[in-house]
């Protein structure tokens, strides 16, 4: 729900340029930020909402959820077919991998709102070991198939 089209059309910019990690975006995403939080305050369920509407096929992914209470509103409408996933990476590796601690943004709801309060149903390592990661994914592939 964070990459979401309605706040550059509210505002009159360009959606493609937000979602890469330019000085365009950076210029915005406080005031992107500032933008969810209220329609969140004013309405919890405003995004959930937003990103199932309309939708038909069987099995989606919701990448990047950033809020428990995003979390709590797809567990109370879909119930047990909900299935969380948290991929981590150790700091060093996302330092190698040109993440620069932002202060007032990296600390924020948006980015760590999820770090306590939520049991994950998985939780993937990505440190760069690719056998490890495939490993993992396939392991929660079949029990996804299984679940179908």
């Amino acid at each position: 729900p964070r990459h979401d089209p309605l706040f550059p059309q509210e505002h009159g910019l360009d959606f493609q340029r937000l979602l890469d990690a330019s000085a365009y975006k950076e210029t915005y995403r406080q005031d992107m930020i500032r933008w969810g939080e209220e329609k969140r305050r004013t309405d919890p369920g405003f995004f959930c909402r937003t990103v199932v509407e309309g939708v038909v096929q069987p099995v989606w992914v919701v990448s990047d959820t950033r809020r428990l209470s995003d979390v709590e509103w797809f567990r109370d409408v879909y119930g047990d077919a909900v299935q969380t996933v948290r991929v981590v990476a150790t700091e060093e590796t996302r330092k190698r991998r040109n993440w620069v601690f932002v202060a007032g943004v990296d600390d924020a709801e948006s980015e760590c709102g999820l770090d306590q309060g939520v049991a994950f149903d998985w939780v993937i390592t990505n440190d760069g070991d690719e056998l490890s990661l495939d490993e993992q994914l396939e392991t929660l592939l079949r029990s996804l198939r299984g679940r179908l």
